[in-house]
């Protein structure tokens, strides 16, 4: 009977949503309440009655801890998610394990060579698992459950991974491992250029994409011979403590990798006493510089950016632009790195009809599909506080929203917020006692909007060029000179360019990381896992033979 009212209300949840388009037909829904083999939780049952517990994985055994942490759901304040938190007394087989691994880790291009070709089959395995639609439905609503979304961004973010992993079959894996030879100055001499692991490394990955980013991350370093452990946010590690289930069952070695939970400071202690060679850190900048600074600089960054989209003066397409900007800023509650934090709009675009209409459409989205839900970083206070000092900029105001959400069952502790944007005058934006404020990364369904005329370009770029963070950015225009005047003066790390111009959504076949800071970090293809999971060595063969003519010269 419970199974026949499930069903009910995901078919009555898929026709009351339209981007829920994706969502399993009856047809096949029925298969989709099997728990996977390799599985320890029942993604649909998962709540205060059914509650899932999360454990370490260290020296290849599952472990739990001493101490256990409580995970509310995001959605009505239920202890739903019991995590084994490690405390300082625990962190020894952490740091023995990592310490295990040799700085020319556990695979190179001139050891171990074999396995390459089993991180290609372990691949392949793991992305033929992601494309059964009852794995990919039980990891689409995990995400739900955990980081509450629409379930179309849930399920994108588990293609994207299963599209990856499939990048990654067969040869690709040692393909990244990929030298070059270079001639010498004699017979018997070359210089060779190899791709060389860090050995013991670590990767601590935020909340807001649960599968996707610690998986592609996990799975770079792997495949270049590293040894990581692995820490995910605790609000949303349940899910790549099943996807590491998944990647033993498709043949993961268990001790390749090390999952830890635990907070911050005990993270921190880590760091400090495993010295990993190297760190892959994506979240706040504010703790991105401080590890830094911890780490001495042994360290890859992809923090947080407040992310731009420009309009330039050719108004087209104002239905599709106006969606996409609506998507930029508000999907996934705004709870992307990649988020639409700033539109300049020019002139032109102001007597269109694009505000009202992204009026209309952040009006559409609704707690009920998730198409808005909880903020899990900012609480509802913090982001009224942070509206009203934006409203008391001379010129600003208020374009929509800027109200909570109402009728809804999510604890204080977290964000209820609806989508929401501020106007402020360019030339106020860009005063000094301005700047910070309204640069401010919000991580939620905010944005800030203003506008330009065509001899106010200079001040829009003027703008980008102080910010700090550049992850992501859109051109919005297909006139090729504004476009290349403002891409030549710009810096940001992934930037889409035309009438079709986004901020979001970075699939698995290009490069997404930002630009301007030697430590930045990349994600998702070849060039991004070999510049953040291996070095450059040169090695030089000089084998002879020393011509019979030679003779001891004079010093020099």
């Amino acid at each position: 009977m419970n199974r026949i009212v499930l069903q009910k209300q995901f078919l009555d949840r898929s026709s009351r949503s339209s981007s829920n388009r994706s969502f399993p037909s009856f047809a096949l829904i029925s298969r989709f309440f099997h728990t996977p083999s390799f599985a320890t939780v029942a993604a649909d049952k998962l709540s205060g009655s059914h509650p899932a517990e999360v454990q370490n994985l260290v020296q290849g055994s599952w472990k739990s801890s001493a101490s256990w942490t409580w995970i509310v759901d995001p959605l009505n304040g239920e202890k739903f998610t019991k995590i084994a938190e490690i405390q300082e007394s625990e962190l020894q087989p952490f740091v023995s394990s990592l310490s295990s691994c040799p700085k020319y880790g556990l695979h190179n291009p001139l050891r171990a060579q074999e396995r390459y070709l089993m991180y290609g089959d372990i691949s392949a395995k793991a992305a033929n698992k992601l494309a059964q639609p009852e794995v990919s439905y039980f990891f689409a609503r995990l995400i739900q459950r955990v980081s509450p979304k629409s379930y179309a961004q849930a399920l994108a973010e588990v293609q994207v991974t299963q599209k990856f992993l499939e990048n990654f079959s067969g040869d690709q894996v040692r393909f990244l491992a990929r030298s070059f030879a270079v001639p010498g100055n004699h017979l018997g001499q070359q210089s060779t250029g190899l791709r060389w692991p860090y050995g013991p490394v670590a990767i601590i990955t935020p909340f807001n994409f649960p599968l996707e980013i610690p998986l592609l991350q996990l799975m770079g370093a792997l495949y270049m011979g590293n040894k990581p452990v692995l820490k995910v946010d605790s609000k949303v590690s349940l899910v790549m403590d099943q996807m590491l289930r998944l990647l033993h069952e498709c043949g993961l070695p268990l001790k390749d990798v090390d999952f830890i939970n635990s907070d911050g400071a005990i993270m921190n202690k880590l760091l400090l006493e495993a010295k990993p060679k190297m760190t892959l850190f994506t979240g706040s900048s504010r703790v991105a510089e401080k590890l830094a600074a911890d780490l001495k600089g042994r360290i890859k960054l992809e923090d947080a950016g407040f992310d731009w989209k420009i309009l330039g003066p050719d108004v087209k397409e104002v239905d599709y632009v106006a969606w996409v900007c609506d998507q930029d800023a508000y999907a996934c509650s705004g709870q992307k790195c990649s988020a639409q934090s700033i539109l300049f709009m020019h002139e032109n675009w102001v007597s269109s009809e694009l505000i009202s209409k992204m009026k209309s459409l952040a009006g559409r989205r609704k707690l009920e599909d998730l198409t808005i839900g909880p903020v899990l970083t900012v609480t509802t206070d913090a982001m009224v506080e942070h509206m009203n000092k934006l409203l008391k900029i001379p010129g600003s105001k208020l374009l929509f929203g800027g109200e909570p959400l109402q009728n809804h069952s999510i604890p204080e502790v977290y964000g209820a917020f609806r989508p929401t944007a501020v106007f402020v005058p360019l030339k106020e934006i860009l005063k000094i006692d301005n700047f910070d404020l309204v640069t401010k990364e919000i991580f939620g369904p905010f944005q800030v909007v203003t506008e330009y005329r065509n001899d106010e370009l200079e001040l829009v770029l003027e703008a980008c060029e102080r910010m700090h963070a550049h992850l992501t950015a859109a051109v919005v225009s297909n006139d090729p000179l504004f476009s290349q005047d403002v891409l030549g003066r710009s810096v940001n790390g992934t930037t889409y360019a035309g009438i079709r111009a986004r901020t979001t959504g970075a699939p698995q076949n290009h490069w997404f990381g930002p630009a301007g800071d030697p430590r930045g970090a990349g994600i998702g293809t070849p060039e991004a896992i070999k510049l953040v999971w291996s070095c450059h060595r040169e090695i030089i063969y000089d084998i002879g033979p020393v011509p019979d003519t030679w003779k001891l010269p004079a010093s020099t």
